[in-house]
């Protein structure tokens, strides 16, 4: 069956073109307003989540038929089959969405069951551009594919993991699924995907290089990065950094990812790698004037920007394209005074200053992108 599911979802990804539209700026904002938001609140505590079982072995099988969701028909289409077919969505979660304090306590969701899984076909990253001196990245996924290694390489920290991405998949009801498309921006810049999972085992200490358990299929939403090798990478439709590792994200955001991997139960060794993880610090003087000069130009006009969003958003929780426009325009303006005038004047606002940010590194464990539809 997984050779099946492999052959089936590589034919699938190289018919599909994951180029970003103009919206991801905008849901890059979004996730950026939540997360500010969340930041100038007091946590938000809540009660520790009862024990859930796993999806029953019926709900696993019958996710093997499964397709990506049209974001932009989704509550449309098929929030009314709720009542009908009593369906629900098997949702992967790999960063903030993981911890409680967010997928059930800010965000309202309430999972019907969960399952700690492997995913051969993706990574974890943190190129999703955020605001320089206060939230320089946030997390996301990409594409694993094997890369030859000849040699030992320079790598980030964060670069470190080898094998598959580690995750929970989430069984949510399809009106929480619409719920957590419409807090990541209405799901604009992002795609519905459909990727293998395959359960890991309780109690696991260590991370498996292949898995060995069946798989199943969970839906997830994925913000794809430009083709480098592509005119549209410089289109100005999605930001995209030199160097899509080099930035740091915050303590704050990163404990959210590693308090849920506890909660969670993930395995020591991912939690390891989590926790090694090196998050961006103010070393110098100067960072902290920039920090304070960057917000208070910018966070007022991204302040306006929310407003104007919540204003005319639909009950998809998306924009309409003029405000989509403005967001992609602010976005950029944010990005280029950065760049041009606050790192040479103020330093660096995406990485600590003052600490060796690279090692030696061997071969990891690697793998092949396979079963990403």
């Amino acid at each position: 069956m997984s050779s099946r599911l492999e052959a089936h979802t590589t034919s699938n990804l190289d018919r599909r073109a994951f180029y970003p539209t103009s919206a991801q700026k905008y849901a890059v904002l979004q996730n950026l307003y939540n997360e500010y938001q969340y930041s100038r609140k007091q946590p938000h505590h809540v009660s520790p989540a009862p024990k859930l079982p796993a999806p029953s072995q019926d709900r696993l099988d019958s996710s093997m038929t499964e397709e990506p969701y049209n974001l932009d028909t989704f509550t449309s289409q098929y929030i009314p089959e709720q009542n009908e077919k009593r369906t629900t969505v098997l949702y992967l979660a790999y960063g903030s969405n993981l911890c409680d304090e967010t997928f059930l306590g800010r965000r309202g969701i309430k999972p019907l069951s969960q399952l700690n899984v492997l995913v051969p076909s993706l990574r974890l990253t943190f190129d999703l551009p955020g605001i320089p001196y206060n939230e320089p990245c946030f997390a996301n996924t990409a594409r694993r594919v094997r890369t030859p290694s000849l040699s030992p390489t320079r790598d980030y920290h964060k670069d470190h993991w080898k094998k598959p991405l580690v995750g929970t998949v989430y069984e949510v009801s399809l009106t929480d699924y619409a719920h957590i498309i419409a807090t990541e921006g209405g799901g604009a810049g992002y795609h519905d995907i459909v990727v293998a999972c395959h359960p890991l085992a309780p109690s696991t200490p260590c991370v498996p290089t292949s898995p060995s358990t069946p798989p199943f299929r969970a839906h997830t939403l994925f913000a794809p990065a430009p083709d480098p090798d592509s005119a549209e990478r410089d289109d100005g439709d999605r930001l995209f950094r030199p160097d899509p590792s080099y930035a740091q994200p915050s303590a704050r955001y990163l404990k959210l990812i590693t308090d849920g991997a506890v909660e969670r139960g993930l395995p020591g060794e991912y939690l390891e790698y989590l926790q090694g993880i090196r998050t961006y610090t103010i070393t110098r003087k100067r960072q902290e004037v920039g920090r304070a000069v960057f917000l208070n130009v910018w966070m007022p006009i991204l302040a306006f920007m929310f407003v104007l969003q919540e204003r005319f958003k639909d009950e998809k929780g998306r924009s309409p394209r003029w405000v989509v426009g403005m967001f992609a325009v602010v976005f950029n303006g944010v990005w280029r005074s950065y760049d041009g005038v606050f790192r040479p004047v103020f330093g660096d606002g995406e990485r600590t200053e003052g600490e060796e940010d690279e090692e030696e590194v061997g071969e990891g464990g690697g793998g092949v992108l396979s079963d990403l539809v």
